[in-house]
């Protein structure tokens, strides 16, 4: 269902094109099930239709309320108006308090248009209210920087609980395990929990039971971070809980389950993907946080040199092929081929993908999940969609010789298609697709590319600080120091930035291997790994343990990450 705001909203979007409105109702019925489906604010949904610019949107909101359009960016806030509404009221309510004539209380609204909602701050506060319109993004930025959330501390919550009983996993009812989940401080506990790792950047949370203890994990740019251990009688209830909040049956403890929690934090709609698997001493659960704000899905943003992104830019706009991204769990193989899509998502073109989830809505694409029990399977969705007449395909794994069969026919028959192997290094790609029983025919006629890559920790540019390289550091890289000629390399000190780890973001170090005359002859007789990679290289190929050199060498990640991440040989 739609927010009332947001109803009122398309009604005055309606109402501006007299003239059009039978073709304007559909396309605001198409936004309308966007909006319910993916969570996006309407305005975003309206504009990435574009059916209205959000300057348009914004303007014909505020010349309907009398009002006007205001940016918070452009202005300076009188304390005293701030606060004439609390935190508690100005968070719940979504408004920022902008002005104050003496009768008239001026708000920047989240929803402007929800005319109850003005008119219970009306009654709480006791004066009259005009609201003002802000663009969503905007809004969320006055809120933080007027009225910033007190978020208690883990530690803290920890140090509260002090002696709780242990509940029986065996011998406890479902209404126990309901009561125990729903107390008051294991809900806080777990809602601070969830936004301290949110607001770190964490990438995945993890509620980990053992024979003495309850560990909380979260993974920060890959490197997972503990937080203070909660006394070991709290794993039932607060895991209790985590299942409640996300559609799991609390009774089911023998069996692993899936489920979703769907929330919103600092303004930002949050989705966390939810697995529960049962271990020796209770349930082991793992949330995946989806958050688009931490997600930048553009090929610029992925860290790649420049002559790798102009080769790959030139792969994924070829009319047919396949573009496989090989890497291990982890290493951002989902990341680039959403960024690749959106850089040829074209509204000329029609694209499909299969995922197993569906991590982030894309404007534009069909989007199919997997569901093996269901029987949607990588193979039977792509044979599918040789039906829906495509242009792109991605297939989110080639798990199978099946699967692998109907990709390479997708591309023969005109199509490309775009999807992920579970190989070391880009050459040894080759070599997996002939192991699943695919001719090297097939291969060398269908594959266009092979982007192998790794997730490398970025050095933090707030406590980054440079060393000359010791011997022993160059003779791992396989480094002469003429090669190095004199550069420095670098490591982070560890600051508050960077909550003392020396690293605050990710980059991706990569090869790409592009499939020419040369390699598709090589992959045709059968050449063995190695001599494919050597005619990589001939040809210009970066390995990965190079392009990570290069890395150390511009000062973007640290020797120990390189050698972490990567082997001599690739």
């Amino acid at each position: 269902m739609l927010d009332t705001g947001d109803q009122v909203l398309l009604d005055l979007l309606l109402n501006e094109r007299g003239d059009s409105k039978a073709g304007l109702k559909e396309q605001l019925q198409e936004v309308k099930d966007e909006r319910e489906r993916s969570g996006k604010p309407l305005i975003e949904v309206i504009e990435n239709y574009g059916i209205f610019t959000k300057a348009e949107i914004l303007q014909i909101m505020a010349d309907d309320l009398g009002t006007e359009v205001w940016d918070p960016k452009k202005a300076d806030l009188d304390k005293n108006v701030v606060d004439m509404i609390d935190v508690n009221t100005a968070r719940s309510y979504g408004v920022v308090a902008t002005s104050f004539d003496g009768t008239t209380l001026k708000l920047a609204m989240r929803d402007p248009l929800d005319y109850q909602t003005i008119e219970s701050l009306r009654f709480i506060l006791g004066v009259d209210i005009l609201p003002v319109v802000t663009e969503p993004d905007l809004f969320e930025y006055a809120l933080e920087r007027y009225y910033p959330e007190k978020v208690e501390s883990v530690q803290d919550l920890v140090a509260e609980f002090g002696e709780v009983p242990d509940v029986d996993m065996e011998e406890a009812s479902v209404k126990d395990l309901e009561d125990s989940a729903n107390d008051a401080p294991i809900v806080n506990f777990v809602n601070v929990v969830m936004q301290t790792a949110i607001r770190d950047r964490a990438s995945d949370i993890h509620f980990e039971p053992f024979e003495k203890s309850f560990r909380i994990r979260y993974r920060v740019d890959g490197a997972l971070y503990e937080m203070p251990p909660p006394p070991k009688s709290l794993a039932v209830p607060v895991i209790s809980r985590v299942k409640i909040i996300s559609g799991l049956n609390i009774s089911e403890r023998r069996r692993p389950q899936d489920g979703r929690i769907q929330l919103r934090i600092g303004g930002k709609p949050i989705d966390l993907r939810v697995s529960c698997l049962p271990t020796s001493y209770g349930e082991s659960v793992v949330l995946r946080v989806l958050d688009r704000s931490v997600v930048n899905l553009q090929l610029t943003s992925l860290g790649m040199s420049q002559e790798v992104l102009s080769k790959l830019r030139e792969i994924i706009h070829l009319p047919n092929g396949i573009l496989l991204v090989t890497g291990p769990t982890g290493s951002g193989k989902t990341t680039t081929l959403y960024s690749a899509l959106g850089e040829v998502n074209d509204p000329a073109d029609k694209l499909l993908t299969a995922e197993d989830p569906v991590e982030y809505d894309i404007e534009g694409i069909v989007q199919v999940p997997i569901n093996d029990a269901w029987g949607m399977t990588f193979h039977k969705a792509l044979r599918a969609f040789l039906r829906q007449d495509p242009d792109r395909i991605l297939v989110g794994e080639i798990r199978d010789f099946e699967t692998a069969q109907i990709a390479i026919e997708a591309a023969l028959t005109g199509h490309f298609v775009f999807s992920t192997l579970h190989t070391n290094d880009a050459a040894s790609t080759v070599t997996r697709l002939v192991d699943m029983g695919v001719e090297p025919f097939l291969i060398c006629s269908s594959l266009s590319g092979v982007l192998s890559q790794r997730l490398l920790r970025r050095v933090c540019r707030n406590c980054k600080t440079a060393y000359d390289p010791t011997d022993e550091e160059l003779e791992k890289l396989q480094l002469t120091r003429e090669e190095v000629a004199g550069r420095k390399f670098y490591y982070g000190k560890g600051c508050a930035t960077c909550n003392n780890t020396g690293y605050k973001g990710r980059k991706a170090i990569c090869e790409l291997m592009e499939i020419n005359a040369a390699i598709r002859t090589l992959i045709y007789d059968n050449a063995p790994m190695t001599a494919l990679r050597d005619k990589a290289r001939e040809n210009g190929m970066r390995t990965i343990r190079e392009d990570g050199v290069l890395s150390i060498l511009t000062g973007e990640t640290s020797v120990d990450e390189v050698l972490r991440y990567t082997t001599a040989n690739g």
